[in-house]
């Protein structure tokens, strides 16, 4: 017998107390944003308790599964179904539940005189609540590391994920509240976004009150037959594309929206799987856009506190719309769904590390800035190599072995 599918309305419709809502994902994209109210189960572990009869699980109300692609979720609740629970899948899964809630939102705001608009709310939580741990650290970077200068204008690049949609309410608040006087450009790059991203996208900045322009270019169709490293290809041309973009309006810089957690997984990583170790800089020139500057001033943000701040306002944002991940998802081909990216690994390797050691985040950020020269077998600067032996011969063996 068939399965069942709904779609996001007809789950908001359900009674509730008569499903059980269940997110078979991976747990990095569960970590990422979840549908509210739902229990989460591994699809290995969903898998496993279909077979032992699924004693966790109740057989008088109706499970309601949703995994990263629509097959794998049917594939889940047949399992469950032949072992006498009631199934159903919720269509197009999380994806499809996050662009059907910020739709609903943003109707109900735009169809409503007496309700504060959702903008205003969200403003009032970063200035209120969240001020300590999102405003605070923000203006912290950009005072420390010199991110903003008087008549400076700052192209804000906005990817639809949750960390730049913040960065761009944060520079909002920013500018109304700081003694420098610049100016703001909101830029959205459309790499080639199938039509939900790109709703989803329109409609969040719609909700957050941010008035950016999207332009369009084709860079998902310029890498899609790159077998070798197109994702590397596609991080350079959407680069080179923004840095055109802030220069045809007349920006002098470019802000992207990387916080801290970025910073120490990006040296983590560099030293693990590069055999480098290096920062990723809070500013640099660009060196082929002569005269313009890139800026992360969510530096000292914790990505944690990005996700509490999202959770409190109601929101939802792109996870990823890399038109490989999904084309990947939803055939079941290409990389492997159990297998980690790098960046992943390196998240969980951290996590544990920080089991028996609190302070381990912190460690790895100040050993970037916190390097002993002439304690390195080698350096490199300006793209010359240098080795302790260029000046080894000048000591006089007086230095502490």
């Amino acid at each position: 017998m068939a399965i069942k599918e709904i779609t996001p309305k007809e789950l908001d419709s359900l009674t509730p107390g008569r499903f059980l809502l269940i997110d078979a994902r991976e747990k990095a994209e569960y970590d990422y944003g979840a549908v509210p109210g739902c229990v989460y189960f591994s699809p290995e572990r969903l898998t496993a308790m279909a077979g032992q009869n699924a004693p966790a699980l109740p057989k008088d109300r109706l499970l309601v599964i949703y995994s990263s692609r629509d097959a794998s979720s049917l594939a889940l609740a047949g399992a469950l179904k032949e072992h006498g629970f009631e199934t159903c899948v919720l269509t197009g899964g999380y994806s499809a539940w996050a662009l059907y809630s910020v739709q609903k939102r943003v109707n109900s705001a735009e169809n409503s005189d007496s309700a504060l608009p959702a903008a205003s709310e969200i403003e009032k939580s970063i200035q209120k609540r969240f001020h300590g741990r999102l405003m605070g650290p923000f203006a912290r970077a950009i005072l420390k590391y010199d991110m903003i200068q008087e008549g400076d204008r700052i192209a804000v690049c906005i990817s639809g994920g949750k960390d730049s949609m913040l960065m761009a309410k944060l520079f909002q608040e920013f500018q109304k509240h700081g003694h420098v006087p610049f100016e703001l450009r909101f830029i959205v790059m459309d790499p080639g976004y199938n039509s939900n991203n790109r709703a989803m996208i329109e409609n969040n900045l719609r909700l957050l009150g941010i008035p950016a322009e999207v332009f369009e270019t084709r860079i998902f169709d310029a890498v899609y037959t790159i077998e070798n490293s197109p994702c590397y290809l596609c991080a350079r041309m959407r680069r080179g594309y923004l840095y055109r973009k802030a220069a045809d309006l007349g920006c002098n810089k470019i802000a992207l929206g990387h916080h801290y957690d970025d910073v120490i997984e990006t040296a983590l990583m560099g030293m693990l799987y590069s055999g480098q170790w290096s920062a990723m800089m809070p500013k640099l020139w660009s060196t082929n856009f002569p005269g313009m500057e890139l800026i992360r001033p969510m530096y000292f943000i914790r990505e944690e506190d990005i996700r509490l701040w999202r959770d409190a306002n109601g929101l939802y944002f792109l996870q990823c719309a890399c038109r490989f991940t999904e084309e990947a998802a939803y055939s079941g081909q290409g990389q492997d769904t159990h297998s980690l990216s790098k960046r992943q690994e390196t998240k969980q390797l951290i996590a544990q590390l920080k089991k028996t050691n609190p302070q381990i985040e912190t460690n790895i950020f100040h050993a970037t800035e916190n390097v002993t020269i002439d304690k390195l077998l080698g350096y490199k600067k300006n793209g010359r190599r240098h080795s302790f032996l260029d000046t080894y011969s000048e000591q006089d063996g007086s230095a502490e072995a």
